[in-house]
């Protein structure tokens, strides 16, 4: 079973995994919401504040994925986002599509998170 974390207070986050969880076979997934759900960060080894930084996802081996490739982990398991999952791992989309999602993240954490004052975001980011 893949777990995968996510963050539930993000609309964007929620529906995307909404939408995953509406196509999956419920034997697939694990959704953890690091917002709900903070034993199984521990577990897997995150703190909030990186997970909250990434998406990220924990295969039945205990491999932990972040950012696009966590994407990728998920989508093999999806029925018709498999078929984007080899696409997405060539090398040069991935690249393009890492540059992409690690400049939307960032620009989540700083805008659209900038009101929570519960959020513990350290000055680095990771």
């Amino acid at each position: 079973m893949i777990k995968v974390f996510y963050d539930g207070k993000c609309g964007l986050c929620r529906r995307e995994i909404g939408h995953y969880q509406k196509i999956a076979s419920p034997t697939d997934f694990h959704w953890v919401d690091i917002t709900e759900d903070k034993d199984n960060l521990a577990k897997a080894g995150l703190t909030f504040d990186v997970a909250l930084r990434r998406m990220h996802a924990q295969d039945q081996h205990g491999t932990l994925y972040k950012g696009v490739d966590a994407f990728i982990l998920v989508w093999r398991h999806l029925p018709r986002w498999k078929y984007l999952a080899p696409l997405m791992s060539l090398p040069v989309i991935k690249q393009i599509a890492d540059f992409a999602y690690n400049h939307f993240a960032d620009w989540r954490i700083d805008r659209l998170h900038a009101a929570r004052c519960e959020m513990p975001i350290a000055a680095d980011k990771k």
